[in-house]
């Protein structure tokens, strides 16, 4: 990058040089001033002031301090489970169904999200506030029973808990085939 810089400002110096050295001539035309650096007949020199430059002095590198800590990052103000929401009901007849968070501020990088379906923690984690919890997340973690309850987590990129949501309790309704007698 500053390779080019350097040829451009070279060519600009050279293109400037060049010009000082020989006389530029004006004439009418039919449309009005010529210029050119040969003489005509009726033409008459130029004579150019000298050319404005403007010397920049190079910036100074930013200032670092490689032994100041950076800055910790600004704390999670909110975690939540917005879908599903207390005391919802979801349709699922294989156990996979959706799970919507909101996080602020957004997740970090490192960071990472972990669930809890019935206070067992899914074997997956997860980087974005849209889940997916898939029928083998189901098979793994879900208790036997009509309700349940779900919890997200945020843990940094060495696994420690940064921030808990509330627990959320849902209920499960899956469809059966009733074969009574009528």
């Amino acid at each position: 990058m500053h390779a080019r810089w350097l040829v451009a400002l070279s060519l600009s110096l050279w293109c400037t040089l060049a010009a000082g050295q020989h006389p530029i001539y004006e004439s009418q035309g039919p449309s009005g001033p010529v210029f050119s650096d040969q003489p005509s007949p009726g033409a008459r020199e130029v004579i150019l002031p000298p050319p404005n430059v403007v010397v920049v002095p190079p910036l100074p590198p930013p200032e670092t301090d490689a032994t100041a800590p950076a800055d910790p990052p600004a704390p999670y103000t909110a975690l939540a489970i917005a879908s599903p929401a207390e005391g919802d009901t979801i349709h699922t007849n294989t156990g996979a169904f959706d799970v919507t968070l909101k996080i602020a501020p957004f997740l970090r990088d490192g960071d990472r999200i972990e669930l809890k379906l019935d206070g067992t923690v899914l074997r997956r984690a997860f980087r974005s506030t849209a889940i997916s919890v898939t029928e083998d997340d189901w098979q793994s973690a879900a208790a036997e029973n009509v309700q349940h309850t779900l919890q997200a987590a945020i843990l940094d990129q060495n696994g420690n808990l940064i921030v808990e949501s509330p627990v959320v309790s849902f209920y499960a309704h899956r469809a059966t085939i009733h074969r009574g007698r009528r």
